[in-house]
């Protein structure tokens, strides 16, 4: 963060010092909330938790370096004082203090939004304009009103372009966090199904995430919406903003679009990327022709930021994957590969991580795939019809072997399956993640391809990791 004395970080956020010896001390490291990442010179929010209170580790985060503590209380005592800068509300007070630093450094902030993609895209943007100069982005999916503070904060004199994702749950939300962190570009990827049963539709999810394009400044002041062509929903944004509109995807219109679009070296996407200044070849590491969509939405930042169509076209083949959990692909010494996408899951997701797992598969004859899922969550009344669906499309796509972990909406992936058509072992319902490792461990050979996939609740990643591990720890409660 940018170094600010205590009394400034006060005012900035409307509290109270409390027990600072020296008020003109500076805040020079990052602003954290686990008191186990202190360095010295950092500022420690004190956030509640589910389980324990941030206020209760303020002391141990002064004494491994910690400037002060921005807290909803005093955490001292007269006999043993702990410098503190006291809050009404600490979430609210980093943000605040987050758009103080914003303001400050005069960053070209590019802010994000989508129901699917938004960490891949989010990581590709980042890898990108890396190329052009010091870029801070979101670390994982941390992307609520306390994660896009601490990314923003973590942001200092040299930083060139500060990269967000922003979601959502409810309408409201996008606005608070395009308050904190005011964009000048604006992405919105799609309108899916991710947590319509919060929402009630795929029209208030849209209704949600275009206001990200609405905190945009006008175009004559530089503001850009990045919009998806080949998505209706988002297409139709572009009437809620005043900034200039660019259109990325594979329709003929769009402003950044792909042409002869195919899968290469075992499901790798490869296209030739067209822009307003010409077009170029791109082959990309990444795996799965969903990411194409996302390296358009990339190339169209980068391009508008001012990046020739080579330089965008060698750094979006040169990309890799940043994030943990999303489509990492390990090979076994056996010749197994274990595709790790259990970060989260939804409809959209599921659908395209089957279609670039039968692309790998496809790659080499008599491979045999395994698509290894879990449940969706918050889903609402659409829960068993979603489920049903992507069980229905593993047969569709001839998925080798269907794995639906967990309880009914398992049940109902499996169900899906067995009615669309597979019979037999096909498709096989397990109770929870040691079933599951168990059954894989006894059926896997050589060459296998195994997609493991779930909503984030889940917590499927530990059979992935069992899998890699050969011994996997997998006890524990299923969630």
């Amino acid at each position: 963060m940018i170094a600010l004395s205590l009394t400034e970080i006060a005012g900035l956020v409307g509290g109270q010092p409390h027990d600072i010896p020296d008020p003109d001390l500076k805040v020079t490291g990052p602003v954290v909330i686990d008191s186990r990442e202190v360095r010295p010179g950092s500022l420690f929010a004190a956030l509640p938790g589910e389980r324990v209170d941030g206020h209760d580790f303020a002391r141990g985060a002064v004494e491994a370096g910690a400037v002060a503590v921005l807290a909803a209380r005093p955490v001292g005592t007269p006999d043993a004082p702990v410098p503190a800068i006291v809050v009404p509300d600490v979430i609210a007070a980093m943000g605040a203090l987050a758009r103080a630093v914003v303001e400050r450094l005069g960053t070209t902030v590019v802010a994000l939004t989508g129901s699917a993609g938004k960490t891949s895209t989010k990581d590709l943007i980042a890898q990108l304009l890396q190329r052009r100069g010091p870029t801070v982005w979101t670390p994982g999916s941390l992307n609520n009103e306390i994660g896009l503070p601490l990314t923003a904060m973590s942001a200092d004199e040299a930083t060139q372009h500060l990269v967000l994702e922003m979601g959502a749950r409810g309408k409201g939300h996008i606005r608070y966090l395009t308050e904190l962190t005011p964009p000048r570009v604006g992405v919105v990827l799609n309108v899916g199904t991710a947590h319509i049963g919060e929402f009630g539709g795929r029209e208030q999810i849209a209704e949600a995430k275009g206001e990200l394009v609405e905190a945009l400044p006008p175009a004559e002041e530089g503001g850009v919406a990045v919009l998806n062509a080949d998505d209706p929903l988002v297409r139709a944004m572009a009437s809620r903003t005043k900034a200039r509109t660019v259109l990325f995807g594979e329709a003929e219109d769009a402003d950044v679009r792909a042409g002869n679009v195919r899968l290469a070296d075992g499901g790798r996407p490869a296209f030739t990327l067209h822009t307003p200044t010409g077009c170029s070849d791109v082959t990309m590491r990444l795996y799965g022709e969903h990411h194409v969509s996302n390296a358009l939405a990339a190339a169209a930042v980068a391009h508008e930021l001012g990046m020739s169509v080579d330089e965008i076209a060698v750094a979006l083949s040169e990309a890799g994957q940043l994030s943990r959990w999303r489509m990492e692909v390990t090979e076994r010494s056996d010749g197994v590969t274990v595709v790790n996408d259990a970060y989260n899951a939804n409809p959209e997701s599921m659908r395209a991580a089957l279609r670039a797992l039968v692309a790998m598969g496809a790659a080499t004859p008599g491979r045999r795939t395994w698509a290894v899922l879990g449940p969706m969550a918050e889903l609402g009344e659409e829960s068993l019809a979603e489920h049903d669906a992507v069980g229905r499309l593993a047969v569709r796509l001839n998925v080798s072997k269907l794995v639906a972990v967990g309880g009914q909406e398992a049940a109902w992936l499996d169900m899906g399956a067995k009615n669309e058509g597979s019979w037999g072992e096909e498709s096989v319902h397990v109770s929870d993640v040691r079933a599951a490792v168990d059954l894989l461990r006894s059926e896997l050979r050589p060459g296998d391809v195994v997609l493991v996939k779930a909503s984030r609740s889940v917590g499927l990643e530990r059979l992935a990791q069992a899998l890699l591990d050969g011994e996997g720890e997998v006890a524990g409660r299923w969630a």
